[in-house]
C-alpha cells in the first residue's frame, strides 16, 4: 500500500491581520499626504513671505536714506520752498516743483484715459457681441505690453509735432503731449478692470431693467455702472498710480526742467524723472544731492500710498454682495 503523503498548507491571514494591514497602509498614506501638504503651505507662506519682506525692505531703505537727508534739510523747507534746485550751488529743495509736474502731467493722463476707458468698458460689457469683444479686448490689452521707451519717444517725435500745428508756440518738450500718451498707455488698465467689474454684475439686475422698459443703453448707465461702481472706482485708482509713477514718457517728451507750474504747456519735471536723471548721473554716494532721490521716493510712496487707501475705502463704501 502506498503511503500518502501529506502537504501542510500554506498559512492564510485571517480577516483581522488583513484588516489591520489596510488600515497601517492607510495611515501611512495619509502621514505621506498631511507632509506633502504642510509643505505646500510652507512653500506658499515663503512666497508670501517674499513680497512683504520686499516692500519692507524697500520701506527701510527709503526711510532711513530720507532721515540722513532730513538732518541736513529741515523738513518744513522741503515742502514750502518754491525751488528745486538741488545740484546747484544755491541749493533748494522744493519737492512742491516735483510734485506739480507730476499732478500736471498725472491730470492730463487720467482726462484721456478714465473717459475713454470707461465707454470702451462700457461698450465691451453692455453692447459688443462675444466675438467683438473676445477680438478687441486683448488687442487693446496689448498696448499695456508696449515699452513706455517706445511711448516716449512716440509723444516727443509724433505727438509733439502735431500739437505744435495747433499751438506754434509749443516747445518740443511739454507735458501735454507726454500726458496724453501717458493717458493712452493707461486706457487698457482701466477698461479691462472696469470691464471686469461690470460683467460681474448679475444678469437679473439687467432683466429686471429690461423688464421695466428700460433700454440697453439707460439699463448700463442707470443699472450696471452704479452696481459696479467700487470695482470701477478700484480701476480709476490703478489709473491714478499708473500715472504718478510713470517715468520714461515723462523722461524723454516732458523736458525734465523742474518747473513750478500746472500748465501743461511747459516742459516739467516730475519727481520719477527727476530719480532717473539723477540716479543716471554721477554724484557720490551719501551726499545731498545724491540722497534727494530717496526723499522724492518717499514722497512719491506715500503719494501712491494716500491713492490706495482712498481705492481702499471706496470699494468698503460702494461694494455691492450678489
Amino acid at each position: 500500500m502506498a503511503a500518502t503523503s501529506s502537504t501542510t498548507p500554506a498559512a492564510v491571514p485571517s480577516v483581522p491581520e488583513r484588516g489591520s494591514t489596510k488600515l497601517a497602509e492607510f495611515a501611512r498614506l495619509k502621514t505621506q499626504r498631511k507632509r506633502r501638504e504642510k509643505a505646500i503651505e510652507a512653500a506658499l507662506l515663503a512666497a508670501a513671505c517674499v513680497s512683504v519682506l520686499t516692500t519692507l525692505g524697500i520701506v527701510y531703505v527709503l526711510v532711513s536714506e530720507s532721515l540722513e537727508f532730513f538732518r541736513h534739510v529741515p523738513l518744513y523747507a522741503f515742502i514750502t520752498d518754491r525751488q528745486w534746485t538741488p545740484l546747484f550751488d544755491d541749493a533748494h529743495f522744493g519737492i512742491a516743483v516735483l510734485l506739480a509736474g507730476t499732478a500736471s502731467s498725472s491730470a492730463v493722463a487720467l482726462l484721456i484715459a478714465i473717459p475713454l476707458g470707461t465707454i470702451i468698458a462700457i461698450y465691451l460689457s453692455e453692447f459688443a457681441g462675444h466675438k467683438t469683444r473676445e477680438t478687441m479686448k486683448p488687442l487693446l490689452e496689448l498696448l499695456s505690453g508696449v515699452p513706455t521707451i517706445i511711448y516716449g519717444y512716440f509723444a516727443l517725435l509724433f505727438v509733439t509735432p502735431l500739437l505744435q500745428r495747433i499751438y506754434p508756440d509749443l516747445p518740443g518738450f511739454n507735458v501735454l503731449s507726454a500726458g496724453i500718451v501717458m493717458g493712452i498707455m493707461i486706457i487698457p488698465y482701466v477698461s479691462s478692470l472696469s470691464e471686469d467689474a461690470m460683467r460681474a454684475v448679475p444678469m437679473s439686475l439687467r432683466e429686471g431693467s429690461y423688464a421695466m422698459g428700460a433700454t440697453r443703453y439707460q439699463t448700463a448707465i442707470n443699472v450696471v455702472v452704479p452696481a459696479a461702481l467700487s470695482g470701477i472706482a478700484a480701476a480709476y485708482i490703478l489709473g491714478v498710480s499708473r500715472a504718478v509713477g510713470e517715468t520714461m514718457i515723462l523722461a524723454v517728451a516732458a523736458g525734465m526742467q523742474p518747473n513750478l507750474s500746472l500748465n501743461p504747456l511747459e516742459p516739467a519735471a516730475t519727481i520719477t524723472s527727476y530719480i532717473v536723471q539723477v540716479a543716471l548721473g554721477d554724484l557720490p554716494h551719501g551726499s545731498i544731492g545724491y540722497q534727494t532721490i530717496f526723499a522724492a521716493g518717499l514722497t512719491l510712496m506715500l503719494v501712491t500710498l494716500a491713492f490706495n487707501l482712498v481705492g481702499y475705502w471706496l470699494r468698503r463704501r460702494y461694494r455691492e454682495a450678489y
